[in-house]
């Protein structure tokens, strides 16, 4: 299992920047792939950004240059951080934390996800 625990959310003015920051522990030493998601209301869950193991990353087309994803991999915990600058109301949303974890052989073995944490964007 893997435990994935998201801080960094809040409210803030437009054009201002916040970061996120999701720690993972438990079975991280399967773990692939992390990275955001979110869900503003009435909406269905986005990709924002993931990050490979080895640093490789990939953003939605609509966040490049804004949102930036970094990694940080420890003995015991994966941390896996949300840079956001020029943020915009219609960056509101739940952000979630995602966590994938595979085989040597790049076998699937799970998915996981935080809780979510609330950024609202006030214009």
């Amino acid at each position: 299992q893997v435990h994935l625990v998201e801080s960094g959310g809040g409210l803030v003015q437009a054009g201002r920047s916040l970061r996120l920051s999701c720690v993972a522990s438990g079975n991280i030493f399967s773990i692939n792939t992390m990275g955001w998601y979110r869900q503003a209301p009435g909406k269905q869950r986005e990709l924002v950004a993931v990050i490979t193991v080895g640093g490789t990353t990939h953003y939605a087309d609509s966040l490049k240059g804004r949102f930036t994803i970094s990694r940080d991999n420890t003995r015991d915990t994966n941390t896996v951080y949300l840079q956001m600058t020029s943020l915009k109301p219609e960056d509101t949303a739940v952000y979630y934390c995602n966590a994938v974890r595979r085989t040597s052989s790049s076998a699937y073995m799970g998915d996981y996800w935080g809780q979510g944490t609330q950024v609202t964007v006030s214009s």
